[in-house]
């Protein structure tokens, strides 16, 4: 039973609207693009975004929605299937490891809490390289503890590989956390010479170097001092040290990320974190807090953040979550998502009788004034079910597993089947609308103000920013409108114009 209803519950959350909703940008639109570029340069070395290098990331996650591409055609479904497989493994894993140290029911309670949470849900059917990387992550880290419990080579060497994967994923920090998070248990755990002599394995060395340099040697070959730049400097120094493309945040940044992200079972992962005593008695679960601690802190420290960041380190509070399942009252489990329901049942209301005025940015006061007849009843109907299903769990005397897996289900469903089409049609649907407009018109498009690298996906061109002049066919938003004096429409939709220009 748990096996069937673990399948249901990643089908559901990472397979189900795989398609179905447009790029979201910047970051899939600018993943989705460089891999359309890259197979119609023919190029699988470097990647380019509109005809410029792209140096965010390494190249396994443009190869691998590539392969896809080959095989199901451009279409939003296949550059979005490697992170849905990825997360699928990702959700095996998890599963697998934490049975062979508890049991099945602890083991399926750690993966559905994975699979049906909030911020594991979006990454895993998004076109960009998170998923695949915190499958590394957590498979490496796994081999760590299980050298650590068995000291079979196996483990050792199947870390190296997935750290080489990893780093040919997303880079340094693939290798970052697993390095420093086994160095300080095994510090705390006095075997630092064990340790030492583990990480400077000449087979393992070898293994890591076989796999992740060829690329990055062949990359520098091509590129010299462009890919230092761009890549190790820029993309990887650089983003710990400042912050980068505007993503910035105060030192407590990540806690509501967490406390948001983690949803629907927030209250349990706070009460599975909190007995520090206990974890300190049982090697596992030490492992498993460095593990989360780490990454906190690393990334809250960080320059540049992001949200997804911390998702490096939830793999270890799934676990936790699962071993001490059975300690926990489940009586109020429901609340938490109950809490998010209201609000978004809220949230179009008090939008209609105050207005869009609240809203403080002026492009993003345009784009949901323009979207409120999103919020139809089918939207009010599906939320209000959510809210009177969450109210009987709570008031209900039936087993608490049973609760936990319809309040999962249950959010699962709101998150994928209402909320991010509602997001998507709102923000992305124009975006794409526009590029097939300009597509079957054969034009080519200017971006003005705007950076939606998801347009040049569907338009299947390479779309370049520059100053405009008279005659340019322009992508732009309606509040730059105002400084063009004279220009044809000839496509409009919640903020998003294609336009030609008639005067500058």
């Amino acid at each position: 039973m748990y096996r069937i209803l673990l399948l249901l519950a990643i089908f559901v959350a990472f397979f189900s609207t795989l398609g179905f909703v447009p790029l979201f940008d910047l970051d899939e639109g600018a993943f989705s693009e460089a891999t359309r570029e890259m197979l119609f340069r023919g190029d699988y070395l470097t990647t380019y975004l509109n005809g410029d290098l792209r140096f965010d990331k390494p190249i396994l996650i443009y190869w691998l929605q590539a392969l896809c591409v080959k095989i199901f055609g451009l279409n939003e479904f296949s550059v979005r299937l490697p992170s849905a497989l990825a997360s699928t493994l990702w959700a095996l894993a998890i599963f697998y490891f934490t049975k062979r140290f508890t049991d099945e029911k602890r083991a399926f309670v750690a993966t559905f809490a994975m699979v049906v949470g909030l911020q594991i849900t979006i990454i895993a059917k998004a076109a960009i390289a998170d998923a695949l990387l915190n499958l590394f992550i957590a498979l490496s880290m796994f081999c760590i503890y299980l050298y650590y419990e068995k000291k079979a080579m196996k483990y050792l060497y199947g870390t190296f590989v997935f750290m080489a994967l990893g780093t040919l994923t997303k880079g340094p920090v693939a290798v970052m956390i697993p390095f420093v998070v086994s160095f300080l248990f095994y510090l705390y755990k006095g075997e630092l010479k064990a340790w030492l002599k583990a990480v400077f394995n000449p087979l393992g060395v070898f293994i890591f170097v076989a796999i992740a340099l060829p690329w990055y040697l062949m990359e520098y070959l091509e590129q010299g001092q462009k890919f230092i730049d761009g890549f190790f400097l820029k993309h990887n120094f650089d983003r710990f040290h400042s912050p980068m493309e505007g993503h910035y945040g105060s030192l407590f940044y990540y806690i509501p990320v967490f406390l948001i992200g983690l949803l629907p079972f927030t209250p349990l992962f706070l009460k599975s974190i909190s007995n520090f005593r206990e974890i300190f008695k049982d090697d596992l679960k030490l492992f498993l807090m460095i593990w989360f601690v780490f990454v906190f802190v690393f990334f809250s420290f960080s320059g540049t953040k992001l949200p997804h960041y911390i998702i490096y380190g939830y793999t270890p509070l799934f676990i936790l979550l699962g071993i001490d399942f059975d300690r926990f009252s489940l009586k109020r489990v429901s609340l938490a998502p109950l809490f998010l329901y209201i609000l978004l049942i809220a949230l179009p209301i008090v939008l209609k009788i105050e207005g869009v005025g609240i809203i403080k940015d002026e492009f993003a006061r345009i784009v949901v004034g323009e979207s409120m007849e999103l919020f139809d009843l089918r939207y009010f109907l599906v939320l209000l079910v959510a809210v009177l299903l969450s109210l009987y769990l709570f008031v209900a005397h039936i087993k608490p597993l049973y609760k936990f897996v319809v309040t999962g289900f249950v959010f699962v469903l709101v998150i994928n089947m209402t909320v991010l089409p509602l997001v998507a049609n709102a923000q992305q649907l124009p975006i794409k609308e526009a590029a097939l407009v300009a597509k079957s018109k054969n034009l080519d498009v200017v971006f003005y103000h705007i950076n939606t690298p998801s347009f040049s996906f569907y338009e299947r061109k390479i779309t370049h920013k520059r100053d405009i002049k008279n005659g340019d066919f322009v992508l732009t938003k309606a509040n730059r409108l105002e400084s063009i004096k004279k220009y044809d429409t000839i496509y409009h939709k919640r903020g998003v114009f294609l336009i030609k220009v008639i005067e500058k």
